[in-house]
């Protein structure tokens, strides 16, 4: 009785409607997946530090004229990335175009994003579709997307002093890692709506202990190599499994031991290719759990850290190839969606 209730067809306007709700949600994360991707473009074009300034509604359309291009390319000029850096190399307006598409499209997928979750949000609610629970969930979700987007300025700012050359690596990961986690709580809220569809109760899932514990190994090695991503060091070696002839890689530790393990390339890219394996043996004993529960989700957490391995090993090989760089980071957040669905799995109550 209560599972015809909730199903999807027919509905009465007023009534829930969670697996509607879940394939948006599912959708939202798809448009993040290739948020990710763009992102992860518009960095190793080194496009990010192109638009000097941020206009949320003007902002919205490229330059339109010569003379607006011309603005555009005279703000930049007063970079440090310019003047040190691309100045020096003879970049005309021509290539400075390349670049600000990268950067202009990455900003416009967001504001799509945002409007592909605010107005459907706005529509469920004011249908009463959103099942009972879930309306302070998906306002934190909106909040963070919109934390997102002020992250991603903050991180551009870091980079126009006009002695700096790279946005801050902390801020990257800082935008990087909220993308990350937004897109596994949309997963996730999603699983949850599905499930509620097909059972009819209201219980969503927990997470457990195990969940947590390998959250902390993942969340770790995502946060390497946000690092390694914003300060290059995945030039720092262009060998693999020996970094430049050794297993340990020469360090500078003359500035501390902090330091060395938040600023040091070398470092960072020797912890972030050997920190690997630790969270691919706790991704296999996570799977292993999950599988009797879940065979798909086993299945996706077991292919995305095993081709995840490959791109990143490539990746080094390769002196950083531009698409396997974009793939490997595009795959890391199918990694994190595919945890989140094993997650799931394990802490889900009938």
């Amino acid at each position: 009785m209560v599972a015809a209730t909730l199903s999807e067809t027919p509905s009465a306007a007023g009534a829930p409607r969670p697996l509607a709700v879940a394939r948006w949600l599912f959708a939202v994360a798809a448009l993040v997946l290739v948020m990710v991707a763009v992102g992860g473009i518009t960095r190793l074009t080194e496009s990010g530090l192109s638009i000097t300034h941020w206009s949320p509604v003007s902002g919205t359309l490229p330059p339109l004229s010569e003379a607006d291009w011309q603005t555009e390319f005279d703000l930049y000029k007063q970079t440090g990335e310019y003047r040190n850096v691309t100045g020096p190399a003879g970049m005309d307006l021509a290539a400075f175009k390349f670049i600000f598409f990268w950067e202009w499209f990455h900003r416009l997928l967001g504001r799509v994003i945002g409007l592909a979750f605010a107005v459907p949000l706005a529509w469920f609610w004011l249908r009463g579709a959103i099942p009972a629970g879930y309306k302070p969930r998906l306002l934190a979700l909106l909040a963070l997307g919109g934390l997102q987007g002020a992250f991603g300025w903050f991180m551009v700012r870091s980079g126009l002093g006009a002695e700096m050359t790279d946005v801050s690596h902390f801020w990257l990961s800082i935008h990087l890692l909220t993308a990350f986690f937004t897109l596994g709580g949309l997963v996730w809220t999603a699983l949850d709506l599905r499930q509620l569809d097909a059972s009819g109760h209201g219980k969503p899932a927990r997470f457990t202990g195990l969940t947590f514990f390998v959250a902390v190994i993942l969340f770790l090695q995502l946060l390497l190599g946000a690092w390694v991503a914003g300060l290059n060091a995945g030039l720092a070696s262009n060998t693999w499994p020996l970094m430049n002839g050794r297993l340990v890689p020469e360090t500078n530790w003359s500035q501390g031991v902090w330091w060395t393990f938040t600023h040091d390339p070398f470092w960072l890219h020797f912890l972030h290719r050997w920190w690997a394996w630790v969270a691919v043996a706790a991704l296999i004993v996570m799977a292993r759990k999950v599988k009797p529960l879940d065979r798909r989700a086993s299945i996706a957490i077991h292919s995305a850290f095993g081709i995840q391995i490959l791109l990143g090993i490539a990746t080094v090989m390769t002196g950083v190839e531009l698409w396997l760089a974009v793939a490997h980071q595009v795959v890391g957040a199918l990694l994190v969606g595919a945890f989140a669905w094993g997650a799931h799995a394990l802490g889900r109550r009938t």
